[in-house]
């Protein structure tokens, strides 16, 4: 088994539709992987292209528990003086990422666009991402005994 971080970029996104009336959006994301949440800032007045460049890491092991490797990106638009309303999400598959990088050492998905869908699964704009994946070295060199490191003293 191969444990390593996956990093996302959450560059920008284009397109999306505007959820409020008589202002712009303030869009954010959620962006789930297996259990694990992470939310970005919330661009106050982003409107429909909000522009993030923010960076999130997720713990991650190749082959883990289930199979579902998908990470999920979550878009809402938050509100003041009530719930915050869902504008739309993109579901991103990792399994060959995780794979490759459990097997090279590292992998990435270059900056690529992906669809955003309501919940009917209508098209509703676009979100700009890139993930990478590392994975961690051993915690132990050759020269550790029993999980004590060797004294040069």
């Amino acid at each position: 088994m191969a444990i390593g971080f996956m990093e996302v970029q959450l560059v920008k996104a284009k397109g999306l539709h505007e959820t409020d009336i008589f202002a712009h959006m303030d869009p954010y994301v959620l962006l789930q992987y297996k259990g694990q949440e992470r939310k970005s800032s919330v661009i106050h007045e982003g409107g429909s292209n909000p522009v993030w460049n923010e960076k999130f890491v997720f713990r991650v092991e190749y082959p883990g528990s289930g199979d579902q490797y998908k990470l999920n990106l979550i878009i809402m638009d938050k509100d003041v003086f009530s719930a915050d309303d869902f504008v739309g999400q993109a579901t991103i598959y990792v399994k060959d990422l995780l794979a490759e990088g459990a097997e090279n050492g590292s992998a990435e998905i270059r900056q690529h666009k992906y669809s955003v869908v309501r919940a009917d699964q209508s098209y509703c704009g676009e979100i700009e991402v890139a993930i990478t994946f590392t994975r961690k070295e051993d915690e132990y060199a050759d020269d550790d005994i029993g999980g004590w490191r060797q004294s040069c003293f």
